[in-house]
C-alpha cells in the first residue's frame, strides 16, 4: 500500500475526535450523545472512590422497605457520566467548567442506559484570551424513565485560531 505524501508529522491532517470551537456552539444548536449503561460495577466503584457509603446505595438488604424499589444509583454518578458523554464536544477546546445547576427529576437504577440531549442556550465572547463562554441545557434521559436529570452548564471554550 502506498502512503503518498502523508507523513507521521503532518500537522495539516484533520484530528479525529476534536471538539467544537466556540463559534460552533451556536445559539439553539442541539446535539445528542452516545449511550452508556450503568452497571453494578460502576455503582461499586463510585461508592468506593467517593466513600459515598449511604445504606441506600450500598445494601440491598432492606430495599423492600424503601419507597424506591430497585438498585438506585447516586445522582452524582449519573451527572459525572453525563459530563463524560458530553466531553467529546469539548475535546481540545474546553478550557473550564465555570458553573452548573442540577435538578434531579427521577431516580436512575443499575441497568439503566443514559444519554444526554443538549441545547446551546447562551454564548458570549470574551474580550481577551481567544475564548468565549457557552451555556448548555442538558437533559439526561433513560429509555426506562425518560428525563432523570436536567442541568445547565457554563463553560469556557476556545475560539477558532485565526
Amino acid at each position: 500500500m502506498t502512503t503518498g505524501t502523508l507523513s507521521m508529522t503532518d500537522e495539516n491532517a484533520p484530528l479525529i475526535g476534536h471538539g467544537w470551537w466556540f463559534e460552533e456552539f451556536t445559539l439553539g444548536r442541539r446535539f445528542g450523545t452516545k449511550k452508556r449503561t450503568i452497571t453494578e460495577a460502576d455503582l461499586g466503584s463510585y461508592i468506593n472512590l467517593t466513600w459515598f457509603t449511604e445504606e441506600l446505595f450500598g445494601s440491598t438488604e432492606a430495599s423492600h422497605e424503601r419507597s424506591i424499589k430497585g438498585r438506585v444509583v447516586p445522582a452524582g454518578l449519573v451527572f459525572a457520566f453525563a459530563e463524560g458523554l458530553v466531553c467529546p464536544t469539548l475535546e481540545f477546546t474546553g478550557q473550564a467548567l465555570l458553573s452548573f445547576s442540577v435538578d434531579i427529576r427521577a431516580p436512575t437504577f443499575v441497568g439503566d442506559t443514559i444519554r444526554v440531549i443538549a441545547e446551546v442556550i447562551e454564548g458570549r465572547e470574551e474580550r481577551k484570551g481567544g475564548r468565549g463562554m457557552v451555556r448548555t441545557r442538558n437533559l439526561v434521559m433513560t429509555s426506562a424513565n425518560g428525563l432523570v436529570i436536567e442541568y445547565e452548564a457554563l463553560r469556557l471554550v476556545a475560539k477558532r485560531p485565526s
